[in-house]
């Protein structure tokens, strides 16, 4: 059993910004995987991959980020899993755009989804970082993350969505945050 959820907010208005790479992320894992997210259950929609006979449950919150952790929580009761059978993908404004980082666990940091996932569900899960970079300026970081990236940093942060994809395409199959991250050099 896995159960990889990305996070981002729902709806249009939320979909191509920087806060919204986690479900960018599972967005081509799927795609990659030929699925579609087609239920909706446990506050997300979920897409259920089978691979080497077993079943990989991908999820994106349909709660808004602040309550991510409320979606987690209940599909690792219904799927009965382990928080060492749950990995999250999300925006990292501490890492350079399109960089990424894959941790077995920690702390919440000052990410909102992340502080409502260890809240509810502690902080023993696995967790992959996508870099979406700081803002410029004087410019809010709320603003920031939820604007649209433009230019080089476009472009930057679609070539680390794509090797995210990849490094979680490898974390199913190794089960080894290691041999996942491999696929980087």
């Amino acid at each position: 059993m896995l159960i990889i959820v990305g996070l981002g907010n729902p709806g249009l208005k939320y979909r191509k910004t920087f806060h919204n790479t986690g479900f960018a992320v599972v967005d081509k894992l799927v795609a990659s995987r030929g699925g579609s997210f087609k239920r909706s259950i446990c506050k997300g929609k979920i897409c259920e991959l089978y691979v080497g006979g077993e079943t990989v449950v991908v999820a994106k919150p349909q709660t808004y980020m602040n309550l991510s952790g409320e979606c987690v929580r209940e599909l690792m009761g219904r799927y009965h899993a382990k928080p060492e059978e749950v990995i999250i993908v999300y925006d990292d404004i501490d890492l350079g755009v399109g960089e990424l980082r894959m941790r077995e666990h920690g702390s919440a940091g000052t990410h909102n989804g992340m502080r409502s996932i260890v809240s509810l569900c502690g902080d023993k899960m696995p967790r992959l970082r996508v870099g979406i970079g700081k803002p410029v300026g004087m410019q809010p970081l709320y603003d920031y993350v939820l604007s649209q990236p433009k230019g080089e940093v476009a472009t930057a942060l679609t070539a680390g969505i794509e090797r995210a994809a990849a490094v979680l395409d490898a974390y199913i199959k190794e089960r080894s945050i290691s041999k996942a991250m491999q696929v980087l050099q």
